[in-house]
């Protein structure tokens, strides 16, 4: 007769142990590794914070440091050819299946550890056990399934082994970064993928991530759901972690008429966001637009398109051929060629890092009072809007 286990279950007592297994390394993941580590948008004790180290080294074999720092190289060159897991650069198969090959991969490349890794643990635990021998967790994790549960702790391990590289590696670097919906205009390609982030912990939310990464709350809009931001704020409530940072709400004073540097700020703090409602604004006037050429001249499908794209992207990020359809497009439309040179001197005016605040406050004065003397009513009520910003 074959050994059962210590603990004998009905199937659907395994299926849940192995969902409670996955879905703790899931939290680890997204508590400790993403949002303390990476991007230190929490403070966590002693004990959880030890706890989810021992447990990644259990179900991920990943060591602090080379998470860390390849994911904080992520934000740093997203969607570039320095980017190590761009679905836009790689393709969306690549990263999706292969996406912890190109985890091992850039673990390899010495300079982004040392460059990105720093404030990791480097204890004497990290230095002599779980960064040594980081392959010995997973041996050790597999005697213990199969003590526990017999021969099915082979398939709840293995079930375990596979969770991180699909759901972590591949769908949130891959769907993550190519398929969704999107609360903000980032410069990246980042989207949402459902808006209740459960099944990984809210990683899910990967857009709002995208647009405050230092935010350890990920949920953004009030239909959203973050099921790590509700394990944090447990912790916080006993004593257990400490919020830094979370992304901060757009306030609109409706009584304001001038832009001033309070105005400044806020529309800097909250970029993306403008960004998106500038795109929202200018929908209904592009698609007529569009329509209009369409009828009028002989301009192909694929230019068309090359317009849409361009209320979501920087000029710099189309390919060559794509901005000569789109410079061929806004020759025949006046309407568009300003609402996109009016986007574009949006965007520069955060990015005039040398600019005093009071040479950008006069800057986006006269941003408004063009935009409302354009002429183009869905630009002068977008103007009117962000005027009303505040801190």
């Amino acid at each position: 007769m074959s050994f059962s286990g210590l603990i004998d279950l009905p199937w659907w007592g395994y299926l849940s142990v192995a969902l409670i297994f996955t879905h703790i390394t899931i939290a680890s993941v997204t508590i400790f590794l993403h949002r303390h580590q990476a991007h230190r948008a929490l403070d966590l004790h002693t004990i959880p914070s030890h706890f989810f180290r021992f447990w990644l080294w259990l179900t991920t074999g990943m060591i602090t440091k080379e998470w860390a720092a390849i994911h904080r190289k992520h934000h740093a060159k997203c969607e570039t050819q320095d980017d190590p897991h761009s679905p836009q650069i790689l393709g969306l198969e690549k990263v999706l299946w292969e996406g912890v090959e190109l985890y091992r991969q850039e673990t390899k490349n010495r300079e982004t550890i040392e460059k990105y890794g720093h404030g990791t643990p480097d204890d004497w635990i990290e230095r002599k056990l779980y960064s040594a021998y980081n392959s010995w967790g997973l041996g050790l994790m597999l005697v213990i399934d199969l003590i526990l549960f017999g021969a099915i702790g082979l398939t709840i391990w293995a079930v375990q082994m596979l969770w991180i590289p699909l759901f972590a590696a591949g769908v949130i670097n891959g769907i993550g970064h190519f398929w969704g919906y999107r609360n903000y205009a980032c410069e990246d390609a980042s989207t949402n993928i459902v808006p209740w982030g459960i099944l990984i912990g809210g990683e899910e939310l990967h857009n709002n991530h995208h647009a405050y990464a230092s935010s350890a709350k990920l949920s953004s809009k009030w239909y959203e759901f973050d099921i790590g931001w509700f394990y944090i704020q447990a912790m916080q409530a006993i004593g257990l972690a400490k919020v830094k940072k979370v992304a901060p709400k757009v306030r609109l004073d409706r009584g304001k008429t001038v832009c001033d540097l309070d105005t400044l700020q806020a529309i800097i703090t909250h970029r993306y966001e403008v960004l998106t409602k500038f795109t929202r604004f200018m929908k209904a006037i592009c698609a007529d637009e569009i329509v209009r050429l369409k009828q009028r001249t002989s301009l192909d499908i694929k230019a068309l398109e090359t317009i849409k794209q361009s209320l979501h992207l920087d000029a710099r990020a189309l390919p060559e051929h794509d901005k000569t359809r789109l410079e061929e497009a806004l020759d025949m439309s006046q309407a568009l060629a300003t609402i996109y040179q009016m986007r574009q001197e949006l965007i520069a005016l955060w990015g005039r890092s040398a600019s005093s605040s009071e040479q950008l406050l006069q800057q986006l004065d006269d941003w408004c009072h063009r935009a409302e003397a354009s002429g183009i009513e869905a630009l002068r009520e977008f103007s009117m809007r962000l005027r009303c910003y505040a801190a």
